[in-house]
């Protein structure tokens, strides 16, 4: 059985922008695959949905979304998405160095992010008091972005900083109103490990108890946990990770189906387009013409 060790754990993913202008804007249809996956990246996040449901797993907790909420992700945070139904969102990725000299005078403008589930909820919901403004300030960042004229990287950066600075006025809950994460640090932490080892040997026959006992836990509170932080169980996730690596074998095109199913660890080839039917929509010789 393959083994874990401690540094192991999923790795922070470094999301590359540019130096003179660190922002990232663009909508997205649905999740795709890498983002139905626990993940943590180096940015900073702004999630405004513009159609569509579906919901967030943020460090074990889940937060149901539709359109007109926005979502604040923080760069700590572990967290995956799911699709409910005709998901469609604006992502906003940006790096907190962008804003350095506006901490001098305002060095609460990052409190959102810094006293999130303290005083601040990674949901901000489309009834909010504030929405109306926010969401004024994310269309027209998504215009100035978009339209590239003259001196829109400034106007941008204002409004983004239009939009961190109300959401650190009009949305922070007095008290400790925020909720009690329903999974710690620790568990999470030992969730990683687990996920990161499952990747890298995601042919590997694993059975519950294996996974488990990694991590030095029953086969039932490890599958509890497990399920809290991902939002599924563990071997359905491992069932995910397998297909994911089946659909980038396929469209390489020079492999048999069978060779794939049995590469990525579907002990036969009937399980394997059954299953691939149910979750990728379509069978594995259909996926491997589409691509070829």
């Amino acid at each position: 059985m393959p083994s874990i060790m401690r540094e192991e754990a999923i790795p922070k993913e470094k999301v590359i922008l540019a130096k003179n202008y660190p922002i990232f804007v663009a909508d997205t249809i649905g999740v795709t695959s890498p983002y139905q996956k626990l993940h943590w990246h180096n940015v900073l996040e702004i999630n405004y949905i513009k159609s569509g449901m579906g919901y967030y797993i943020i460090n074990g907790q889940k937060f149901e979304f539709q359109q007109g909420d926005v979502l604040l992700i923080n760069s700590n945070d572990l967290h995956c998405a799911y699709e409910t139904k005709d998901l469609v969102m604006t992502v906003i990725s940006f790096d907190s160095t962008w804003f350095i000299h506006n901490l001098r005078f305002d060095p609460e403008l990052f409190s959102p992010f810094r006293e999130m589930g303290k005083h601040y909820m990674n949901l901000i919901p489309r009834d909010h008091p504030a929405m109306g403004k926010l969401r004024s300030l994310l269309f027209e960042l998504q215009e100035e972005h978009v339209g590239e004229q003259r001196s829109y990287a400034t106007v941008v950066y204002s409004l983004l900083l239009q939009f961190l600075a109300t959401v650190n006025r009009q949305c922070r809950i007095e008290g400790e109103g925020g909720s009690e994460p329903s999974i710690s640090e620790r568990q999470l932490e030992k969730m990683r490990q687990v996920i990161m080892v499952m990747e890298q040997n995601f042919a590997h026959p694993w059975t519950l108890e294996e996974l488990a006992s990694l991590v030095y836990l029953s086969p039932s509170r490890f599958s509890e946990i497990f399920k809290r932080a991902v939002g599924m169980p563990p071997l359905l996730y491992l069932i995910h990770i397998r297909l994911e690596q089946a659909v980038t074998m396929l469209e390489g095109g020079h492999m048999k189906v069978m060779d794939v199913a049995l590469e990525c660890g579907f002990r036969t080839l009937t399980n394997f387009n059954r299953l691939f039917k149910k979750h990728i929509g379509m069978t594995p010789k259909a996926s491997q013409k589409q691509h070829s």
